[in-house]
């Protein structure tokens, strides 16, 4: 099949997400009662591969939903951002991936329940070489692995480069380490494959040892930090009035992707990506802040930010 170009595709999770807020995420064993509940398209790479469509790029998307609803609700939404949707399947009598997702409405932080079941993992004879190699940038999650390992090495034969969301350490996921050309992962996962507690010695590691061209941590209110040509770039989050932070690094790894492609260099990079995912903390949901590049480069341009001492002093090289 001959394939048109797209700027990026992705490859991994959706999900369809109910959305409850509560005055303060209850004690164990008591109850609260729910002050809002709606439902929102959301997961990974799908948000991410949204946030690209928004900020102007071609994108394709391939991932897998169930015959349900929620899965009819997911495909509606991503259509209607506009997005390839050829490689994206829909699995007869299987449930869409979803999430039950509780805000504390006083901090905005976000508590998530999901599930997703074993028949909407994308297989690796299901990877067409033609839908990797006719874009620009490919995104990945890590959900997958075996598909993963045949999707990024195609896009490494390909000199092709390839930007990681990893948040949870599946079976042989360091075999797509190598692969991997920026790894921006939550502090956690980072923490739960080197063994190490220090965020500087951590991305030093993964770059040495697990040789990933660019690791890098997402660090929440306080920003992104990543360790790159031998050094160290950290920026700072952006102070916002929160009010849900699900898919805030969803989006940060869209607008990056953005960023790349565009030819940023790494600190103006983080410093968007910072914005467009602070921005999308200020309204419910994960998709529900998807701010323009205007925008976030009004705030990169004005914001105050949340300076953490600890990462700013990092070490060069």
């Amino acid at each position: 099949m001959v394939r048109a170009k797209v700027d990026v595709v992705g490859l991994g999770q959706n999900a369809t997400d109910t959305v409850m807020t509560v005055r303060a995420f209850p004690a164990l064993g008591s109850k609260e009662r729910v002050v809002a509940s709606c439902m929102q398209s959301g997961g990974q790479v799908a948000t991410a591969m949204v946030t690209c469509r928004r900020l102007g790029l071609k994108v394709r998307y391939i991932g897998k939903v169930g015959d349900d609803h929620a899965g009819q609700a997911q495909l509606a939404s991503l259509r209607r951002e506009g997005l390839e949707l050829i490689d994206t399947k829909v699995v007869r009598g299987a449930p869409t991936q979803y999430g039950y997702i509780i805000i504390d409405a006083t901090s905005g932080e976000r508590t998530i329940f999901w599930d997703r079941d074993a028949r909407l993992a994308v297989q690796p004879r299901e990877i067409k070489t033609t839908a990797i190699t006719s874009a620009r940038l490919l995104h990945v999650d890590g959900s997958d692995v075996d598909a993963m390992l045949v999707a990024v090495r195609l896009a490494h034969k390909a000199h092709i480069p390839v930007l990681a969301d990893f948040d949870t350490k599946h079976k042989n996921i360091e075999k797509l380490f190598p692969y991997i050309d920026y790894l921006i992962a939550p502090t956690g996962f980072m923490h739960s494959v080197t063994g190490q507690t220090d965020p500087v010695k951590t991305l030093k590691y993964m770059a040495h040892e697990y040789r990933v061209r660019t690791p890098g941590m997402t660090l929440g209110r306080d920003g992104a930090l990543v360790y790159h040509d031998g050094g160290y770039v950290y920026s700072p989050g952006f102070v916002v009035k929160t009010v849900d932070t699900t898919g805030a690094g969803d989006v940060f790894h869209g607008a990056f992707a953005y960023a790349l492609l565009a030819n940023w260099d790494i600190a103006r990079s983080l410093d968007f990506s910072n914005a467009m995912a602070a921005l999308n903390c200020t309204a419910l949901g994960a998709r529900g802040g998807i701010k323009s590049r205007a925008q976030a480069e009004h705030l990169v341009a004005t914001g105050k930010r949340h300076v953490n001492a600890a990462y700013r002093c990092a070490p060069i090289g």
